[in-house]
């Protein structure tokens, strides 16, 4: 449990304390968690906002599903998998299972039932981002198995691989709070399923259909961002309230440079624009918060709009593919820049991580190019064991099931043709 604590921040006055669970620490933790339960039912607002009106409850609960889906694989197999004792630096063992062997446990001055109950919920929303990449098509069943293997393959895997004490932990990459675990899997794994499903074959009406939805969805992800930014330093600390303000600083960056981006090209700033923005500054912070410096987080922010801009504006054009709400090009190429950030502007002066466990301080803080390279390692692991595992458990789905929904469920609306109610009347 010691490579845990280092990753997370717990560092110095953690080593060598006893193991009394913190009354603070505890509260603090609970609070972060009830944050990041905040994400994903706004994630749902988020994205039903910008659907069409026929398949706005299909977009939400596509979202707020996986909580009770992942809850239950979290406990009987998933944390266990993340954060089990180190079987090769690939997985962990399973001394967890069901939740076993950790009642009076604590993962530095927290209780780890507290532990797995946070980290549950990051599993949660990186399975819900992903459907962004393709609502009104996909079968419900489908998404439903598609999701549970993707968790259990891929971001368990990847958890342990970057902080339960795997191979990339090993080699001193940084991902404070899941920028490669959670956004670029996520966001690959979106990618892979919308190129297998194909494009919609109606798209009617003017996206998105409801920006105050999408608005009131994206103001509580900021909000529920911090509880999973700061959270994840597991303790109150100088490295949460670090995170705290990078997170809110990112978001500042970002707002402004798509905002400028809008302005240039279009003539016309807009709040899409902006709720855009806010997504974008907040996933490339993610893997960063807390290794860098608040100034650094505006930087990051203002350069992670245009990245993700060309990512939506240009390649998803030049490619021809459709993916329906950019999962791809926010979180995915967001959580990129943020991991090659990680490795430009980490600092040793914001947290002793860096100088202990990582390969070596950011390249713009007197590094060499070791951390960038590490960084670079892990980003290419993330993208690819996403990639391939969701390519091959669609390939084998496709064989005994169509994934698809049928064209008339799709012209009619997946609200009505799947779950039978409507949005608006």
């Amino acid at each position: 449990m010691k490579a845990i604590l280092l990753f997370f921040g717990l560092y110095g006055f953690v080593f060598g304390a006893d193991s009394e669970v913190s009354a603070v620490d505890t509260l603090f933790l609970i609070g972060c968690s009830g944050l990041v339960l905040l994400m994903t039912p706004a994630l749902g607002m988020f994205y039903g906002g910008m659907v069409n009106r026929g398949n706005v409850l299909s977009t939400m609960i596509n979202c707020v599903v996986f909580f009770a889906l992942i809850c239950i694989q979290w406990v009987i197999l998933g944390y266990t998998l993340a954060f089990g004792d180190d079987i090769g630096q690939l997985i962990g063992n399973l001394n967890h299972l069901f939740l076993g062997n950790i009642q009076d446990s604590t993962i530095g001055l927290v209780s780890e039932n507290l532990f797995v109950f946070f980290q549950m919920l990051f599993a949660v929303i990186g399975a819900a981002i992903i459907t962004g990449s393709f609502v009104e098509r996909m079968r419900f069943g489908v998404l439903l198995i598609f999701i549970l293997c993707w968790s259990t393959l891929v971001y368990d895997v990847l958890a342990h691989w970057v902080w339960g004490g795997g191979w990339l932990m090993k080699i001193g990459s940084l991902d404070f709070a899941g920028g490669g675990v959670v956004h670029i899997a996520a966001g690959v794994a979106g990618l892979v399923g919308c190129l297998m499903l194909g494009k919609r074959k109606f798209k009617k009406g003017i996206l998105p259909h409801s920006l105050p939805l999408s608005f009131v969805g994206a103001i509580f992800l900021w909000i529920g961002w911090l509880g999973f930014n700061t959270g994840s330093a597991l303790s109150v600390n100088s490295v949460a309230v670090n995170a705290f303000l990078t997170t809110n600083f990112a978001v500042a960056g970002a707002m402004i440079s798509w905002m400028i981006i809008e302005w240039t090209k279009y003539g016309k700033p807009t709040l899409l624009g902006s709720i855009t923005g806010i997504v974008a500054g907040l996933v490339a912070i993610t893997p960063s918060a807390g290794f860098v410096t608040p100034f650094s987080a505006i930087v990051i922010g203002f350069f992670v709009s245009p990245i993700c801009f060309f990512a939506i504006s240009a390649m998803k054009s030049k490619f021809g593919y459709d993916d329906t709400l950019d999962a791809f090009g926010l979180h995915g190429v967001g959580g990129i820049w943020g991991g090659i950030a990680t490795g430009l502007f980490a600092t040793s002066s914001v947290n002793e991580i860096v100088s202990k466990e990582a390969a070596g301080e950011g390249l713009l803080y007197g590094g060499d190019w070791s951390l960038l390279c590490a960084q670079i390692v892990a980003i290419i692991a993330c993208f690819a064991l996403s990639a391939v595992v969701s390519f091959v458990v669609l390939k084998i789905m496709s064989v005994f099931m169509l994934l698809r929904v049928e064209e008339v469920q799709e012209e009619n609306g997946l609200d009505q043709s799947l779950h039978g109610e409507i949005a608006y009347r």
